[in-house]
């Protein structure tokens, strides 16, 4: 007896029995009942997600003749069923598009439809690949679809429906069928390997549904291979060996050299993974892969249903993932995207690979503005992020309240303290011609990244022991980057000290730009120009002074 395959052995019988695609089921279920069944449908999807099985799943329901009328629930025992199972029903025709793509073929069915069927309650046409007929084909079709005879159903099914010319589409109901979650492939998986009596370890059935790809059928097709070794109990590291797949211990591995800023053992760690015949692009792949489940990580906790992944493998998750900032995770798999591509065409593909790379593992982690401005305010290099790990969140707050509370005790007490009056010598002009030094002043007690937002405002006034820092109106960011990780507070007491009296400080953005800005922005913008202002922009300066770095390319936000 000839094997069958699982796709095959296995293969949907009703509706229910379709896997990931019960919404669409549910629509034609209730179609069926209600007595709306549409006389052209169109399936489209990628390949092995259930387009055909629907198709014919859905004529068995139409002509099954164990029942006096269409049915949800075909019997799938009598002759009509079986054998549309077998694709030799007289009634149910599956044409292939690809092949009988001309327009004789279509006027032959044009003319074969018009006779009733034999035995069933419908003649139906399962054209499958409908996309690979000819423009002429098409135009031939839309007649019949427009009026079909009452008899003649017709099921279209597609991987490219932009390629469908859209007055055939206009003419059917189109149901879009979505890829399989990696869960229910498992699932379905496990199922039939228990059917089948198969021994096989848990750590198997997670990564070869993720193989997949969202198809239903590419999953039991490597499944079938996998069992054709002849090897029990099926496990993990077959994938590696029979199906190419990178041994996922190695992934890690080399995503850990990364993280650790380790130049050399990133290049053990790629060469362990070619050594085993792994191709570059494979390695591109699987690391956007596994960087993509660090990221959900670092974004929802190791916990997250979003993570397709064993127990042992979330674990190893959750330690790699402190190595990492978001923003470096989705760098990388930005970066990874374009670069699989480049080594596709590449002769030098594992030069590329490497140097791309070493370059993740060499460079500091990805901040933001703020974060950068606090660090070299702070005296710390931001290089030093990853080698000095974090004071626990615990400690920053103890010594917080400590610096707080000996404010608190050298002070007099509230009873005896008089009500704060500004010195008689400080007004706003005062402040004003004294700005540059005041401005020296905080970038020595407070750091650089403080005193260079600083230097785009203009002291405007000073009443009731409130400065008013005005910046311009382009100057919202810097305001808003004065307000935040306590620099108002620490502003406060320098100036404070500074003026013998107490200080509050309220910033602003000038509402209206000046007549010779407006005049300026009616101009069109050079690409230099651009250049000289991001440049003398004072955060920037900042950030650049911090780090000792040199601007290499700007791109702008569209």
């Amino acid at each position: 007896m000839s094997y069958t395959v699982l796709a095959r052995k296995y293969r949907s019988q009703t509706f229910d029995d379709v896997i990931g695609q019960d919404p669409i089921a549910q629509t034609l279920k209730n179609a069926i009942k209600t007595g709306r069944v549409a006389h052209a449908y169109l399936f489209t999807g990628t390949r092995g997600v259930g387009k055909t099985t629907m198709a014919r799943v859905l004529a068995k329901a139409l002509n099954c003749l164990a029942t006096d009328g269409p049915t949800t629930t075909p019997c799938c025992k009598c002759d009509s069923c079986i054998a549309v199972n077998s694709g030799e029903d007289i009634d149910v025709i599956e044409i292939d598009g690809a092949t009988n793509n001309g327009v004789e073929q279509v006027r032959e069915l044009r003319q074969n439809a018009i006779y009733r069927p034999a035995r069933a309650r419908f003649k139906i046409y399962i054209i499958d690949e409908v996309h690979m007929l000819s423009v002429p084909a098409f135009n031939a079709l839309l007649k019949i679809l427009e009026e079909p005879p009452d008899h003649v159903k017709f099921i279209f099914a597609t991987t490219e429906p932009n390629k469908v010319i859209p007055t055939i589409q206009s003419r059917c109901q189109r149901f879009d069928f979505s890829n399989i979650s990696p869960a229910a492939i498992a699932e379905q998986l496990k199922s039939l390997l228990d059917k089948e009596k198969i021994k096989y370890e848990e750590d198997l059935v997670l990564p070869l549904a993720r193989m997949a790809n969202g198809s239903m059928r590419d999953g039991l097709s490597l499944l079938d291979r996998l069992i054709s070794t002849g090897v029990e109990p099926l496990s993990a590291s077959l994938l590696e060996t029979y199906l190419g797949c990178p041994n996922s211990e190695k992934i890690w591995n080399l995503i850990e050299q990364i993280g650790s800023r380790d130049a050399a053992g990133t290049l053990v760690a790629i060469e362990n993974l070619i050594g085993t015949g792994v191709s570059e692009v494979q390695i591109a792949d699987s690391l956007i892969d596994y960087m993509r489940d660090l990221m959900v990580v670092k974004s929802t906790g190791a916990d997250s249903r979003l993570l397709i992944l064993t127990g042992t493998q979330r674990k190893r998750a959750g330690e790699l993932a402190g190595k990492f900032d978001i923003a470096a995770l989705i760098y990388s798999i930005a970066t990874l995207e374009k670069l699989r591509w480049s080594i596709k065409n590449s002769e030098t593909s594992r030069a590329l690979l490497e140097a791309s790379l070493l370059r993740f593992a060499l460079s500091e982690h990805f901040l933001n503005v703020e974060e950068l401005l606090s660090q070299t305010k702070s005296g710390v290099p931001a290089g030093a992020k990853k080698k000095a790990a974090a004071p626990p969140a615990t400690e920053v707050s103890t010594a917080f309240k400590s610096s707080r509370q000996k404010i608190a005790d050298d002070e007099p007490p509230a009873a005896s303290r008089e009500p704060a009056r500004p010195s008689a010598s400080v007004d706003v002009q005062s402040i004003k011609d004294n700005w540059q030094n005041i401005l020296k002043l905080i970038n020595a007690k407070l750091g650089p990244g403080t005193a260079g937002l600083l230097s785009s405002a203009e002291p405007s006034r000073f009443e009731h022991g409130v400065l008013t820092l005005e910046f311009g109106p382009a100057g919202h960011t810097h305001k808003r980057m004065c307000e935040s990780n306590g620099r108002v507070e620490q502003i406060q007491v320098l100036l404070g000290e500074h003026f013998s009296t107490p200080v509050r400080l309220k910033f602003e953005t000038a509402a209206h730009p000046q007549p010779q800005a407006e005049a300026a922005a009616s101009q069109p913008v050079t690409g230099s120009q651009k250049r000289n202002e991001m440049l003398s922009d004072p955060a920037v300066k900042t950030i650049l002074m911090g780090l000792d770095a040199t601007i290499t390319g700007i791109e702008e936000d569209q």
